[in-house]
């Protein structure tokens, strides 16, 4: 009668699987966040992928400086591409195409990390049951764009008046010296950017695609924006007119007034030169890397 028992309660007794879903082989002290990544492999990712867009596509970003950086000292009120190609090769060589990828160096890689991992953190803190949800992608570049822009944007000063014609600058360190000196440094945080676009199992092909396409557009549409933003930053140097006041109507009705309508518009064609192939390389590599990380971390 005790065997029976025995084996009664043997039988009756809960059979608990260690190796169910209930009791993981093993727990992280980090755990990883959405994607299986741990959120300095976002950071890293992007700074790679931020830092290969902006020095692959620097020239480009030259030439749309140089044709929106026109004061109303210049003798030529408006410059086409080829225009500032052709003057750029022409006295200045190759190199002067690339004067400024210092700075750029400097904050492309600290911003990049600071956009996607605030991208990532948003969406997997927006998406509430819904990671594919349109509005949160979009409300996550929001956030990851802001963020981002107070980290790039006094490099981005600095690199924007080391590429303009006959800039007086040495150098990044005597830049950032000189702007200090004249506290122009407060007119540093005037601009706008794009955000991106990124879905969950798509291939590199689909994410350049959409990467290109959205930073065409994006481009287009905010580049009075971007305008403002360089006559703010390159304000007093090189012919640029010098602006009383920071405000953004202000410097639009300047603008207008000066070159009218399409003066706003300067640039648009180089910017989008530059962004459609700088989204498509910027989003395939972080994907790129985070594919690399998942399958390091064995997911």
């Amino acid at each position: 009668m005790g065997a029976t028992a025995t084996a009664s309660t043997a039988d009756t007794s809960p059979n608990f699987d260690q190796t169910s879903e209930f009791y993981p082989d093993e727990v992280s002290v980090f755990p990883p966040t959405h994607d299986g990544l741990k959120f300095w492999q976002f950071m890293i990712a992007g700074s790679i992928a931020g830092s290969i867009e902006h020095m692959a596509m620097f020239p480009v970003d030259t030439l749309k400086t140089r044709m929106q950086a026109i004061g109303s000292s210049s003798k030529t009120p408006s410059i086409t591409l080829r225009q500032s190609l052709g003057s750029i090769i022409k006295l200045e060589g190759l190199a002067g195409l690339y004067r400024g990828i210092a700075a750029m160096g400097l904050g492309a890689g600290p911003a990049h990390a600071v956009y996607f991992s605030v991208y990532e953190s948003s969406k997997k803190f927006l998406s509430i049951g819904n990671p594919n949800n349109a509005m949160v992608h979009a409300a996550s570049g929001v956030f990851a764009t802001v963020a981002s822009d107070a980290v790039i944007t006094p490099m981005d000063v600095v690199k924007q008046r080391l590429q303009l014609k006959g800039s007086p600058y040495k150098g990044v360190v005597d830049c950032v010296k000189r702007v200090v000196r004249k506290r122009d440094l407060g007119r540093c945080k005037e601009g706008a950017d794009d955000g991106g676009f990124e879905g969950d199992d798509e291939s590199l092909l689909v994410h350049a695609t959409a990467g290109a396409a959205a930073g065409a557009l994006a481009a287009a549409v905010t580049t009075p924006l971007d305008v403002v933003k360089t006559q703010l930053q390159c304000q007093g140097v090189c012919g640029c007119d010098r602006f009383s006041s920071s405000s953004m109507r202000d410097v639009i009705e300047a603008i207008v007034k000066r070159d009218g309508y399409g003066g706003v518009m300067r640039g648009w064609i180089p910017r989008m030169l530059f962004h459609a192939p700088a989204a498509a390389i910027c989003w395939s590599t972080y994907e790129a890397v985070k594919s690399f990380f998942q399958q390091l971390n064995g997911k």
